[in-house]
């Protein structure tokens, strides 16, 4: 067994009746049904002309069509290329381009930028509702008398094309990553794997599920346990319902970017629950977690948070915090490497020792074989037997990966080479902190100087001066930020990531035109 759809189909035979989907206060879906319902979607798919290797965009909020549609198309030997509804028309226009999609998937609802761009280049749209449970899910263009077994007789392969992402583009252009069956299947056993996730488990979506972090980690992994998801009545996060969703669904544990947990553990601070539920762990990843903001969580909830390392090249997982049960969680540490090689390499391929920076290096059955129609990124990025992740790190004396940072982020400051999440960890231990980023800006005298922007907690009063004191009571004087920004605003995409670049042009445009330093949305 190495392909998702094969492993889905285990599970159903497995654990027909236990709890796969909920939709929060609607109904439930067993594993049994999901299957029903995938078979069902699929054979719809292929009586409406999809063939193996097209690519089908979809563009949903987090809801049960979007699921099912999603394991319909990887079903057919067909691409998902899962895309962000917030898009604008030329977005659109450049990822279904880009992805080569044949046709665009949408609910019932819509999305006038996705469908104006798919008219324009000539893409079929078609919408997908799930009007009840038992009836399963209803294209817009199928007829009564589609056969509900067109799609029996196809049989997955490992080397399926499934899934279709880019990467966030943090400092070009994004670029087109092709995900196969065996890349999900050996991802799902991963994380299933270091998190011991079984039937018994349950767990909130917080995360969209176009982003592989929330896809991959939230939702494929579950589902391929045999345990069961939550989503959200709105199709999305909300830090009003997601403690009663998660207290209500029995959840043991849930996955989130750290401005997701800062938001979490707002509401804890400011409308606390009564109860909350009793959490086997939590889970960070996607984005450095300040070593301050996991003691608040730890504290606040009473679980575990295991901060992890990923990235859409690897389907996800890389490296994750073990269970206290497997060794201790170390803060500021992105744990050990799960379910692949990694390796601390120098610039001319030379593995590193422990304590050593280097670039991280990994290979295994989870990574991409390539970017798509990219053959110079792809020169550069699989280099003596190893892919090339672009950060930074080291290893500990206890084999433990600690992030340094992008290699493109590290701030050089005449010569000193400033990592941004160090200062950043510095920063969020100030009691006053809410959020923070440093970046690196543009100096005459050194060449590059580091800022910082940072977001107070309500109700406090912390200034540029105050914030400026105490980075030089904690860190060295070059690491120090030569400028505050106070703000209530820091760009952000829409996984919640912060990309410094970004922040930083937002920062320098601000200066160029504003009075006083000091920002606001």
């Amino acid at each position: 067994m190495e392909t998702l759809t094969g492993l889905l189909k285990h599970i159903a035979d497995t654990f027909p009746d236990r709890r796969a989907i909920s939709v929060s206060g609607k109904f439930d879906i067993t594993h049994l049904r999901l299957n029903q319902l995938i078979e069902h979607a699929a054979s719809s798919l292929v009586t409406a002309g999809v063939k193996p290797n097209d690519v089908v965009a979809l563009t949903f909020p987090n809801t049960v069509e979007y699921v099912i549609m999603f394991l319909a198309v990887i079903r057919v030997r067909a691409t998902a290329a899962p895309l962000n509804q917030a898009y604008t028309a030329d977005e659109f226009e450049f990822y279904l381009s880009d992805s080569d999609s044949k046709l665009l998937l949408t609910a019932k609802e819509g999305n006038a930028a996705a469908e104006s761009a798919a008219a324009k280049i000539g893409i079929r749209h078609v919408t997908a509702t799930l009007h009840e449970v038992e009836s399963g899910i209803q294209l817009s263009t199928a007829s009564e008398s589609d056969p509900d077994e067109a799609a029996k007789n196809i049989i997955n392969e490992p080397s399926d094309v499934a899934l279709f992402l880019h990467t966030s583009g943090t400092t070009s252009r994004p670029k087109g990553v092709p995900l196969t069956q065996i890349n999900l299947f050996s991802s799902v056993k991963n994380i299933k794997s270091v998190y011991k996730l079984t039937e018994s488990d349950s767990t909130v979506i917080v995360l969209p599920l176009f982003h592989v972090h929330g896809l991959l980690a939230g939702l494929l992994s579950s589902l391929g346990a045999g345990a069961a998801v939550t989503l959200p009545a709105a199709g999305r996060f909300s830090a009003t319902t997601f403690w009663p969703d998660m207290i209500k669904y029995n959840a043991t544990w849930y996955t989130a970017v750290p401005t997701i947990h800062q938001i979490i553990l707002d509401r804890h601070l400011s409308k606390p629950e009564p109860v909350y539920p009793n959490l086997r762990f939590i889970r960070s990843c996607s984005a450095s977690l300040a070593p301050s903001i996991m003691a608040r969580l730890e504290e606040a909830f009473g679980a575990p948070v295991l901060e992890a390392y990923a990235m859409t090249e690897a389907t996800h997982l890389m490296s994750s915090n073990p269970l206290p049960e497997n060794g201790p969680h170390v803060p500021g540490s992105v744990g050990k490497p799960v379910g692949q090689e990694m390796a601390i390499l120098d610039e001319n391929g030379v593995e590193q020792k422990a304590g050593a920076n280097g670039e991280i290096c990994i290979r295994g059955p989870n990574v991409t074989s390539g970017y798509k129609n990219n053959p110079e990124a792809n020169k550069s990025a699989f280099l003596f037997g190893w892919f090339h992740t672009g950060d930074i790190g080291f290893f500990d004396s206890n084999g433990y990966l600690h992030l340094v940072g992008r290699i493109k982020e590290l701030i050089n400051r005449g010569g000193e080479k400033i990592s941004p999440i160090e200062v950043d960890a510095v920063l969020l231990s100030h009691p006053d902190v809410a959020q923070a980023v440093c970046f690196g800006v543009p100096d005459d005298k050194y060449g590059e100087e580091i800022n910082c922007a940072v977001i107070p907690r309500e109700g406090s009063n912390l200034d540029e001066e105050e914030v400026s004191r105490f980075c030089k009571k904690n860190l060295a004087a070059f690491k120090v930020p030569k400028k505050v920004f106070i703000t209530d605003y820091v760009p952000k995409t829409a996984t919640g990531k912060i990309q410094r670049r970004i922040v930083a042009e937002h920062f320098l445009t601000r200066i160029s035109t504003a009075k006083v330093p000091k920002f606001g949305a």
